[in-house]
């Protein structure tokens, strides 16, 4: 493995499968309490792992053009045209530019956090939070050799645990669970979060970040033959958003009970939910983005340009002329553009928080 520090001597290792920094770029002058950032997630925060990870990653949409197309101008693994929320939460916070860290020899499974219980079936690029913890013991047991060691370089860290539970909820939905069956996930989904979190905590950490889920109710296309009153202004399916909503309400009770065992231990939410919320009717409302809110820049069919079927990447599926003007890259994630202004938006109630400084 490797890195490089900054100029302020800071070093960021992102571990969303686990990701490395590379360069010593700096977008602003920011100085944080911490010089390391350890990050675990699902593919929204992926910046190439997945598609260097698996044995046929290469075949991956992300893997592929147009991924990529804004920034750098080829693909790099991130599903987006361009940089994610990841990249530029790192920037903002003083650190270096990120790639992916894993190897194409490293291993993967085709697990979720909870698949003992309801039994969902996940692509295999897609990795479990245990064994993403997994991966990260065993990297910080080959750098710091005793408990101390170990003790001392994540009480120097900035941890963020999420979002790791998209995919369970995502897929359980397309497998035709009922919002009933979901909403009995949720405390397996949040347990697995609060429990890896508490085990960096024991193990040194003082600063964790436990994101909430963002809105998936977006986009759903009624058809002609749904009920249009179980859709919202947007066209939001409010049965899954309130199934997030009531997730993301049990997370921070979690976390509530996890702050009272360690009162000596930085521990905060992230607000994903209403911060792209807001920044999708900011979209829906400003004139000629209006009717680009929700519909994919890359992908073809139905009300918002997308269909499973045939996927950004695919043959024959158009993209638009302008990333920037679209909130979606593919109906799933995010573009270049969108990644940009969520991280802003998070950002500003962010740094204050964690006490860091720009000058």
């Amino acid at each position: 493995m490797g890195y490089a520090t900054s100029p302020s001597m800071k070093v960021i290792i992102f571990l969303m499968f686990v990701l490395v920094a590379t360069t010593s770029s700096q977008s602003q002058n920011t100085r944080c309490p911490f010089d390391l950032l350890y990050h675990l997630g699902d593919g929204v925060f992926d910046n190439g792992n997945a598609v260097a990870n698996m044995q046929h990653g290469s075949r991956l949409p992300a893997a592929n053009i147009p991924y990529g197309n804004t920034h750098p101008g080829k693909p790099t693994g991130r599903w987006s045209d361009g940089l994610l929320d990841i990249d530029y939460g790192a920037q903002g916070l003083g650190f270096s530019e990120i790639t992916a860290y894993l190897s194409e020899n490293s291993s993967s499974a085709n697990a979720i956090m909870f698949a003992e219980k309801p039994r969902i079936k996940i692509p295999s690029y897609t990795v479990s939070l245990n064994i993403q913890m997994s991966w990260f013991k065993k990297y910080l047991n080959a750098i710091c050799p005793t408990p101390t060691d170990r003790a001392d370089k994540l009480s120097n860290a900035l941890f963020l645990f999420g979002d790791v539970e998209a995919n369970d909820i995502t897929y359980s939905l397309i497998q035709r669970k009922s919002i009933q069956q979901v909403q009995s996930y949720i405390p397996y989904v949040t347990k697995a979060q609060i429990n890896a979190a508490r085990e960096v905590i024991k193990m040194g950490a003082t600063r964790i970040i436990l994101p909430g889920n963002a809105p998936m109710g977006l986009g759903a296309d009624p058809g002609s033959c749904a009920n249009t009153a179980d859709y919202d202004d947007m066209g939001c399916l409010k049965s899954v958003n309130d199934l997030i909503k009531l997730k993301n309400n049990e997370l921070q009770q979690a976390i509530f009970g996890l702050q009272k065992e360690f009162p000596n231990t930085f521990i905060m939410y992230a607000d994903f939910y209403n911060s792209e919320l807001a920044l999708i009717q900011e979209t829906s409302i400003s004139g000629k983005n209006k009717k680009m809110a929700l519909q994919a820049c890359c992908g073809v069919g139905g009300k918002y340009n997308y269909d499973k079927k045939r996927f950004c990447g695919y043959p024959g599926v158009p993209v638009c002329s302008d990333p920037n003007q679209y909130f979606f890259w593919d109906g799933i994630h995010l573009t270049q553009e969108a990644n940009n202004r969520l991280s802003s938006a998070l950002q500003q109630a962010t740094l204050a928080t964690l006490n860091c400084t720009i000058s």
